[in-house]
């Protein structure tokens, strides 16, 4: 997802089967019923419908999602009460924090897909947050990317033993030093 969708206190991360919110901009109704419908294991994915400076999360919303079994919440859009969100554990990846409320009553839609983050997450697709950002694999691609996962964890730990060894990054990867202009070394 692009980087302004992010951990909204430090050490949050989560990984679950994404639930799709969209919501009319300006109004959480979406949210609120999204949390009533998701099942418990579901990671909110909420679309704000390009209006992300509001509040449209808080501790009351954190408390519902705790007690129905979420995940966590990724949302393209801004929350409140941050401290409780930390002090409760529940992790939530947004583009900011922003203490004005929303209104609550107008259409939404719950299920489906959402734009979050610009990227379309259908409901089902695997999200994956922590501090450098989130991830969105598609339902079909989970497979696929858990091998690719794992061909590249072992090649990078056998790189991390190379270069504790003595090795370079110029040589392991081989890279083309001439290129890079040196001045001042003799």
């Amino acid at each position: 997802m692009a980087p302004r969708i992010a951990a909204v206190w430090p050490g949050a991360r989560l990984v679950g089967p994404a639930y799709a919110v969209r919501c009319s901009p300006g109004d959480n109704l979406g949210v609120h019923v999204g949390v009533t419908s998701a099942p418990s294991g579901s990671v909110l994915c909420a679309d704000m419908g390009n209006v992300h400076e509001l509040g449209y999360w808080g501790e009351v919303l954190t408390t519902a999602a705790i007690t129905r079994g979420l995940a966590g919440l990724v949302i393209d859009g801004c929350v409140r009460d941050v401290g409780a969100l930390a002090a409760r554990g529940f992790p939530v990846f947004s583009t900011g924090i922003a203490l004005t409320g929303a209104t609550k009553n107008q259409p939404g839609a719950v299920g489906g897909h959402a734009d979050v983050g610009g990227i379309s997450v259908s409901t089902g697709d695997w999200i994956v947050g922590d501090i450098d950002g989130v991830v969105c694999v598609a339902l079909g691609d989970v497979d696929d990317v858990m091998a690719a996962a794992t061909t590249r964890t072992t090649k990078e730990n056998e790189m991390f033993e190379r270069l504790n060894a003595g090795a370079t990054t110029v040589e392991l990867l081989g890279l083309d030093a001439s290129l890079i202009n040196r001045f001042g070394d003799n």
